[in-house]
């Protein structure tokens, strides 16, 4: 469309024997209108169908897009603050258990953000009561990270889910919106059931494009927490390895 009116307006100038440079300048001119007509045009037309869909169900929807969204942000927030060097943090405590003991490896871990250093801390301080202990106190407080990372995970499960549920209740009462039609005027012509079948068709677009959304942080967060609990459980390992080293 925007070829279109760019060719016609080039087309009428040198027709009524404009020059070149006035010719090009409209041109320009003409391109950046069509622009803008295009992108109010899409707001409009997105507004429109918003509308057409229904406030109630259709704000329920955008509801649901709104806390999904919030709960995907700040759970990959989270996350990435939680991801850790883990080799590096191994070195630095071997490190410092060579030089200066249990103690300066906890400082190690007091001063190293995310859950490996909080491990490991726990594990360090569980030493004095042998590698037994330590490796139990590592286990147990593993899976207590493990249950931080998965915080508000089922939420945004939940409106996944949610999310094509009302479109698909939408589309019911549009169904039956265009039947109550249909039998109030007694006709079955296009123009009596159309208004109910494209609220119906609405809601469901809207609830399958929110829950697409969200699906695709969904997965992101899901597999970053996997590589998370993966390093996690090599670092523990590697930290049970240097205390039974560090005891001999």
């Amino acid at each position: 469309m925007k070829r279109v009116f760019t060719i016609l307006a080039i087309t009428g100038l040198m027709l009524f024997g404009a020059a070149p440079q006035a010719v090009a300048q409209e041109a320009a001119k003409t391109e950046q209108v069509a622009d803008a007509a295009e992108t109010k045009t899409f707001h409009q037309e997105l507004k429109q169908r918003f509308i057409e869909g229904g406030p109630f169900f259709m704000g329920i929807v955008l509801v649901a897009l709104i806390l999904g969204l919030a709960v995907a942000i700040e759970r990959i927030i989270y996350l990435n603050m939680a991801t850790t060097n883990t080799k590096k943090l191994v070195a630095q405590v071997d490190e410092a258990l060579t030089s200066g003991g249990v103690e300066a490896a906890k400082e190690v871990c007091r001063n190293t953000k995310g859950p490996v250093a909080s491990i490991f801390y726990q594990g360090l301080d569980r030493m004095d009561e042998g590698v037994d202990a330590a490796e139990k106190a590592v286990v147990g407080y593993g899976g207590v990270q493990m249950g931080l990372l998965e915080k508000n995970i089922s939420w945004l499960g939940l409106f996944i889910a949610l999310a094509p549920m009302l479109g698909f209740m939408g589309t019911v009462i549009g169904m039956i919106g265009a039947f109550d039609s249909i039998q109030a005027a007694g006709d079955i012509s296009p123009t009596v059931v159309a208004g109910g079948i494209k609220v119906a068709l609405l809601t469901t677009v809207f609830g399958l494009v929110v829950a697409i959304i969200l699906q695709i942080f969904f997965n992101y967060i899901v597999s970053k927490i996997d590589s998370i609990v993966n390093n996690m459980e090599d670092a523990s390992i590697s930290l049970i390895d240097l205390l039974v080293k560090h005891t001999k």
